[in-house]
């Protein structure tokens, strides 16, 4: 689907659903006007090189203070995010790995996830995270921040699912991590996705995000130039090279 067909009316089975959004930090105008929809249980590739406004996005979808939204409408389940601040939009099923991974110094593997569980609703159980992360369950009294760098993300991860999440926002979570960390967090990705999950991941492997969503969304300086299924993306050489240099 080419950009012309991109700025249509919201479907109304859509569950999440973003509508014209522009967000800026200060007076610098980083996301200019996309729209798309993400049905249940999909999962939605952003990709775009370096600056595209990618994370950005990320961050206005979770309603976070920078960058500011101006205009535009998200919504999640029937729940307007836009209205929202970004605490408000966790309790309402929005969860964010953020690609600094934001683990908290002083606390353990457990205390952090245990401290996004005081605020209901609570998701997974520590059981069930420990179940998917195994390396979490036995590093568990151990200081966070102590963690290589696959483990922390694979807290940040579990952190996340921790809390009753609709919709998981990944900000490169391939980024720094050695191959054969990489190959790991893509099983857990793709057994979150057999979970139903619904989740947006941007990721400068874009061959790795497609080869794991549904569907994709490709942004060039702020604005929405394509957006269809992966596998179009995948099979369309032209259209990587010019926009992902793949």
């Amino acid at each position: 689907m080419s950009i012309s067909d991109a700025s249509g009316n919201a479907g109304e089975s859509a569950f999440f659903s973003c509508r014209d959004m522009h967000a800026y930090y200060g007076e610098s105008y980083i996301v200019q006007g996309i729209s798309f929809d993400l049905p249940e249980g999909e999962i939605l590739a952003l990709l775009g090189r370096n600056g595209a406004g990618k994370t950005s996005t990320l961050r206005t979808i979770a309603r976070m203070e920078d960058p500011q939204l101006t205009q535009g409408q998200l919504w999640l389940a029937g729940n307007a995010l836009h209205d929202m601040a970004s605490h408000e939009a966790a309790i309402a099923g929005v969860g964010l790995v953020p690609e600094d991974r934001r683990i908290i110094p002083g606390l353990t593997v457990e205390e952090n996830i245990k401290l996004a569980q005081i605020v209901e609703p609570v998701g997974w159980s520590l059981e069930r995270i420990y179940d998917l992360f195994p390396r979490l369950g036995e590093r568990r009294k151990q200081e966070g921040v102590t963690l290589s760098g696959g483990e922390q993300q694979m807290l940040a991860i579990g952190r996340a699912l921790s809390r009753d999440i609709k919709l998981l926002l990944l900000d490169e979570p391939y980024e720094g991590l050695a191959p054969v960390i990489v190959q790991e967090i893509e099983k857990t990705l793709h057994y979150i996705r057999e979970q139903g999950m619904t989740t947006i991941i941007v990721e400068q492997n874009a061959v790795a995000a497609l080869q794991l969503a549904d569907r994709a969304v490709i942004l060039d300086t702020g604005e929405l130039v394509y957006q269809g299924t992966a596998k179009e993306v995948l099979d369309n050489e032209q259209l990587r090279h010019n926009y992902l240099a793949i």
